[in-house]
């Protein structure tokens, strides 16, 4: 292991609070059967994870993140890819771009929990896509059968979404509908209530389409900004 993992690894260990380190586990679902089954906690906050990345993503190679992205505390998962956002965000070397796209995609399945996939995936590919026309990048994703290739999928379109793009976004709605996790569930929702909130005549012309057929926990979501008394026209089937 080289010093500047060891020097990683340790500084989050010193922002590790026990509190937290009891906590995560059972609101990340690690129990056996439970979509984070096994996962680990150090118990480090959001923000004290960002502020390693930050001193750090310059210095480290990314054989050297691979090995920390690799590793089974969730916490080391987690800075490892906010280093990568950094390294994506802060260089105008198109090469350098898709380098950290390729790596992205050849480490998804350390990408395996929902705040690992919401944090980065439209910051880093859902970006690469849009930028440069690649729609099917997210597309093969959302045809994957794995759930979270599906959720960084959707979730990806964010970065689309906020240029007011919407085709992508409704697309893969529309595919995962049915999905049997409540996990897509709420992204899909996630995303059409960020859609509404560029266009909320998008969201209402979507909605009227499939909201008959949506679980009730995307719609929940799809409609939370909307007015409360179409927000119950909708949750009482009126419309």
């Amino acid at each position: 292991m080289s010093a500047i993992i060891k020097e990683i690894q340790e500084a989050l260990a010193v922002l590790s609070i026990p509190e937290k380190a009891e906590f995560f586990p059972k609101f990340f679902k690690t129990g056996k059967g439970e979509y984070g089954e096994g996962d680990l906690f150090l118990g480090v906050k959001v923000p004290d994870q960002r502020s390693v990345a930050k001193e750090y993503y310059s210095e480290i190679s990314l054989e050297d993140l691979s090995i920390l992205l690799s590793s089974k505390y969730h916490e080391h998962r987690l800075t490892a890819l906010f280093i990568l956002i950094s390294k994506f965000e802060k260089t105008k070397d198109q090469a350098v771009k898709e380098e950290v796209v390729r790596f992205y995609l050849d480490h998804l399945p350390y990408v395996n929990n929902w705040d690992l996939v919401d944090s980065t995936c439209y910051k880093i590919l859902g970006r690469y896509a849009y930028e440069n026309t690649k729609d099917e990048l997210l597309r093969n994703l959302s045809d994957s059968q794995e759930m979270w290739h599906k959720r960084i999928a959707v979730v990806g379109t964010m970065h689309y979404v906020k240029k007011g793009s919407f085709e992508l976004t409704k697309e893969f709605v529309t595919k995962n509908l049915k999905h049997p996790h409540d996990l897509m569930h709420k992204a899909n929702g996630w995303l059409l209530r960020e859609m509404g909130q560029k266009n909320e005549t998008e969201l209402i012309r979507f909605l009227n389409t499939h909201y008959q057929e949506m679980p009730r926990t995307c719609l929940r979501y799809a409609i939370e900004k909307l007015d409360e008394s179409v927000r119950q026209d909708y949750l009482k089937g009126r419309i």
